[in-house]
């Protein structure tokens, strides 16, 4: 039985995890889309639409990436894999614009939520992907490395969708985040007795960062609320 299970997670575990981070990402913005994307008032920047379709685009990506490895097309794979660089690019740079640009319209429309903050938390999950999905680029040709590379970064983006989840706190959707990737964690135990160095590195920065992250939001330092100032400027 151990065998069968450990073969089981060998062969479907990240076609798995692919369908996991979508289901948490259509389940978490389900709740917001309405009121911010298809009937919201005011309209809000333009830079969203092209963010919400960037933002799924990678979602499928990570899907179809997935489930070429499950049906052996490695080669498909590697060629769909150069579409991911640059999708990933412009995940990185409308990220950034969607930030600003949605923390200058929170600011005009006088919003009370610390949007201006705020951006700390969003500044480390486009860090949180951008790091590890270059780090994966780099160990290409190491698929242990880049498998566990590409989840951990694909991981990094369902914390916009935790933090929609009505009864998770705001503050608390990092975990998530971090539950996802121990399941990374969990699938090596039962597969390899062992856990990758991969996450023994990722996951210790991760959770730091975001202690880190999280009470620069909530304590809102003049030093960082002069920096974000200057960003949104």
């Amino acid at each position: 039985m151990t065998t069968q299970r450990a073969s089981f997670w060998r062969q479907y575990f990240y076609f798995f995890m692919s369908l996991l981070i979508a289901a948490t990402v259509v389940y978490g913005f389900s709740h917001t889309i309405d009121h911010n994307l298809l009937h919201p008032s005011p309209l809000p920047p333009f830079v969203l639409y092209i963010h919400a379709i960037v933002f799924p685009g990678w979602v499928v990506f990570f899907m179809i990436q997935s489930a070429l490895i499950r049906s052996h097309n490695v080669r498909v794979h590697r060629t769909l894999g150069w579409f991911g660089v640059g999708l990933a690019v412009a995940i990185v740079v409308v990220g950034f614009l969607t930030a600003t640009g949605m923390a200058r319209f929170a600011i005009q429309q006088k919003d009370p939520f610390n949007s201006a903050s705020f951006l700390i938390i969003q500044a480390l999950d486009l860090g949180c992907f951008a790091v590890p999905f270059a780090l994966a680029i780099y160990w290409r040709k190491k698929p242990e490395f880049h498998r566990r590379l590409m989840l951990i970064a694909s991981c990094a983006l369902t914390d916009a969708a935790f933090g929609r989840v009505p009864w998770l706190p705001l503050l608390w959707s990092p975990a998530g985040v971090d539950a996802l990737i121990c399941l990374g964690m969990i699938r090596d135990l039962i597969v390899d007795g062992r856990v990758h160095k991969v996450y023994l590195y990722a996951l210790p920065i991760f959770i730091v960062s975001q202690i880190v992250a999280v009470q620069i939001f909530v304590h809102s330092p003049q030093w960082w609320m002069n920096t974000a100032n200057a960003i949104l400027r």
